[in-house]
């Protein structure tokens, strides 16, 4: 049987690679950082969502030493079972202050966190509203539940408005938004989003995966930026970003909804509990946070820097100040010419293309950190330049 498969499964690998859409895992060598080794030689890394250059920090990793002494590799059960240890207890505490919610429920990523939240909360008698830009993990997600599903254009509240109209026979009604669009470094109108869910009596979720940690004056994310801490009901996110890189997620949320997830989440209650390891590594990153504003502001210069000089230059650069900073191509398998281009000039980067973007919008999604150096960033602009006139010549 499988030999009418593999021949089906290899032709449709082979329509992939002659689009120009396929997606080639590069290996690296050393740990994750501004500069990387990979087959071809030491490279910058420009494609991290490193984004405090915590992922190598000598403090965190120390912590993750002294953790697999004290705590062990990991807990081989779920969390009701036997896999809840003091570690988890403490660091969904510090989330919780941190983020400004009541309570912090933990998951192995955030992709399982959005994918348990909306099957528990909502049945067929409720309504989810969801951004036409949100991650893959809460489009899935809300395919789990039976609500009502329906979306609005990215950031366009007069359409979202317009939901609210149309769904006030709900008994409940959720309205999801990523804090920051990862493909595009849009960040949502949360406040004008607030104000109409307390119009139309609805609750608000933020996915702020790529903004915790670094967004807002005390980086709590686009809620702290936008003033709205106390009226975002539910706050998912994950450690793998600016965190420290690793792995994890969690739900920060009213103690209630947290209460329910323990009770009925399914990727929480069949899933390992998250190793001790990346909890205690967590709490050091939370410490670490507290007096983070140097990295923070050396993240912000290097995005106005890479954004300015780039457009300067006659780039495309989506618009925002975000250290997501799209340069867009267009064409599939051009993205991924001027990414192999850059990487012989010694510039990690990758293309992205359908499905990961709509077709037609392929783009080189350059990730700024804190670990880049000015002289790093000016020679990443450099390598564009250069690759694009060997593209054009």
């Amino acid at each position: 049987m499988y030999g009418t498969v593999r021949e089906d499964l290899r032709a449709t690998l082979d329509e992939i690679r002659e689009a120009g859409l396929f997606k080639p895992e590069r290996v690296i060598s050393t740990p994750q950082s501004a500069t990387v080794s990979v087959p071809s030689g030491d490279v910058l890394n420009f494609c991290a969502n490193n984004y405090l250059g915590l992922a190598d920090h000598p403090e965190i990793v120390a912590a993750a030493k002294d953790a697999l002494d004290r705590w062990g590799y990991g807990m081989a059960s779920v969390r009701f079972i036997c896999g809840t240890q003091d570690v988890h207890k403490e660091l969904e505490a510090r989330l919780s202050a941190f983020l400004g919610q009541e309570d912090t429920i933990l998951y192995s990523s955030c992709f399982d966190a959005n994918g348990g939240v909306f099957e528990t909360l909502l049945g067929a008698e409720d309504a989810v509203i969801s951004d036409a830009l949100n991650h893959a993990s809460i489009i899935d997600g809300i395919r789990l539940s039976k609500a009502r599903r329906h979306r609005y254009a990215n950031r366009d509240l007069a359409d979202l408005e317009q939901q609210l109209k149309d769904t006030q026979d709900a008994r409940r009604r959720l309205i999801v938004t990523d804090g920051v669009f990862s493909m595009d470094g849009y960040v949502a109108p949360l406040a004008e989003i607030c104000d109409l869910a307390d119009r139309y009596d609805a609750m608000v979720m933020v996915d702020d995966s790529h903004a915790v940690g670094f967004v807002g004056p005390g980086g709590r994310g686009t809620p702290e930026l936008h003033g709205v801490m106390d009226r975002v009901d539910i706050i998912t996110g994950t450690l793998g970003k600016a965190l420290g890189g690793a792995s994890g997620g969690y739900v920060a949320a009213r103690a209630e909804i947290v209460a329910l997830l323990r009770q009925r989440s399914r990727p929480y209650l069949f899933s390992n509990s998250l190793a001790p390891v990346i909890a205690a590594a967590s709490l050091k990153v939370l410490d670490l946070l507290e007096s983070a504003g140097d990295l923070r502001d050396k993240l912000a210069a290097n995005t106005s820097l890479f954004r300015t000089k780039m457009t300067e230059a006659g780039f495309e650069i989506l618009p925002g100040d975000h250290a997501i900073a799209p340069v867009m191509i267009g064409d599939a398998a051009e993205a991924g010419r001027m990414a192999e281009l850059l990487l012989e000039r010694g510039v990690y980067v990758i293309g992205f293309s359908y499905p990961v973007v709509p077709m037609g919008k392929a783009r080189i999604r350059v990730q700024l950190s804190a670990a880049h150096s000015t002289a790093d960033v000016e020679r990443a602009i450099a390598a564009f330049i250069d690759a694009r006139a060997t593209m054009a010549g």
